[in-house]
């Protein structure tokens, strides 16, 4: 099939950036959370609208779907649309209004893109269809990506690709990896009970603050032992909470916790693991254990295939010199739903001013450099037209 001359692609980039600008402007002072982004998804919608294009969104919840183009070759495009309960500081004009929320992770540099290249596509005589995926709740859990695909957002897609910001790079940069690249994020919730008692005999009842301490020294070892040490893993306490007195021994102690994984074996295999551990930990003190392990998302696994041609057609509109290796992350990304469904490439979209200090996500300094949006809808539009 023929691709449009990328000449054409950098005139319609260039000439649709202003746009592209003041979109991300007015997303980054709206921001709305996970499964609220009703203003959001609206202002996508006439956007794409205004365009000639036919959005489809998805009635009484947010997010949208449109397709650009003709052929029976369709590929995807992933954005998302919620925002962090953060209260971003003064410093910048167009800081967001909303008191406590922020989009402090770059989806809205993510949606600004995925809306101008489904822009530049309309104005593309293009001899195959993409798909532009805008989805609510990444920041959920387990998050909206697996609703829509389980609404069918990614039937018969031969392949998808998506950015996430990196606060780690430079403005001019993509981060390109082939296998995992973000890993699972699952969650444990532990109870332990007892009949409770004086710290002054704690031999006649169970301890289990005791127990607790147990299970949080020892459980994160013997997940290492007990799998292999080539397999990156992380199985770490978040909160402890029980007792209501220094000199008694509570009836009731609750823990909780997350687990990640690069490696989609080690994530299928190891709730099983975690509650056998658990259980064996605990059995010498007596404690009654209760165990619920809840699956949030798998880890991002870049297809090779497509992250071999992303990488040429991005070192082609960029330049070589500005493709660099991406690191993976034990962050998640439920960009897993879709690769999970089909082919498809996570991408870094580098956008560190030059000059400044990195922050990271999720951060209340975070902020992305506008030159991003140029870079992103460059390469955006080169991954589309070569996957």
């Amino acid at each position: 099939m023929t691709a449009p001359d990328f000449g054409h692609v950098r005139a319609a980039v260039a000439e649709l950036l202003p746009e592209v600008m003041e979109l991300r402007r007015q997303l980054h002072r709206r921001p709305e959370l996970a499964y609220r982004e009703v203003a959001t998804t609206e202002l996508v919608l006439t956007r794409l609208r205004a365009a000639g294009l036919d959005p489809r969104p998805r009635g009484p919840r947010t997010g949208l779907v449109v397709e650009v183009g003709n052929g029976e070759h369709l590929v995807g495009f992933r954005s998302d649309l919620d925002a962090l309960p953060i209260q971003e500081p003064e410093g910048w004009e167009h800081r967001s209004e909303i008191a406590g929320v922020m989009h402090a992770c770059g989806h809205d540099v993510h949606t600004a893109i995925g809306t101008g290249l489904a822009l530049v596509a309309a104005r593309l005589e293009l001899h195959r269809r993409i798909r532009f995926i805008f989805q609510p709740a990444e920041e959920a859990f387990p998050g909206g990506g697996q609703e829509l695909v389980a609404e069918g957002a990614a039937a018969d897609l031969a392949a998808i690709v998506a950015f996430h910001c990196d606060p780690s790079l430079e403005v001019g940069k993509v981060g390109i990896r082939s296998g995992p690249i973000t890993a699972s994020a699952d969650r444990f919730f532990i109870t332990l009970e007892g009949p409770g008692g004086h710290t002054a005999r704690p031999h006649r009842t169970v301890d289990l603050v005791f127990a607790s301490g147990l299970l949080v020294s020892q459980l994160p070892g013997l997940i290492d032992r007990h799998t292999d040490a080539r397999l990156p893993k992380a199985v770490v306490f978040g909160t402890i909470a029980g007792g209501t007195a220094e000199n008694v021994i509570p009836t009731k102690v609750e823990l909780s916790g997350t687990c990640r994984t690069l490696d989609r074996g080690l994530w299928k295999e190891i709730p099983s693991l975690i509650e056998r551990l658990v259980h064996e930990i605990v059995a010498p003190t007596g404690a009654k254990v209760g165990f619920k392990y809840v699956r949030g998302v798998p880890p991002v696994i870049n297809n090779p295939d497509i992250v071999a041609a992303c990488r040429e057609a991005v070192s082609h509109s960029l330049g070589v010199s500005n493709i660099v290796e991406a690191e993976s992350s034990m962050g998640a990304e439920d960009f897993s739903a879709f690769t999970e469904a089909v082919p498809g490439s996570l991408m870094r979209l580098g956008v560190k001013a030059r000059d400044e200090r990195s922050v990271d996500l999720h951060s209340a300094s975070f902020r992305a450099d506008e030159g991003a949006l140029e870079v992103g809808l460059l390469a955006g539009m080169a991954s589309l037209l070569a996957i």
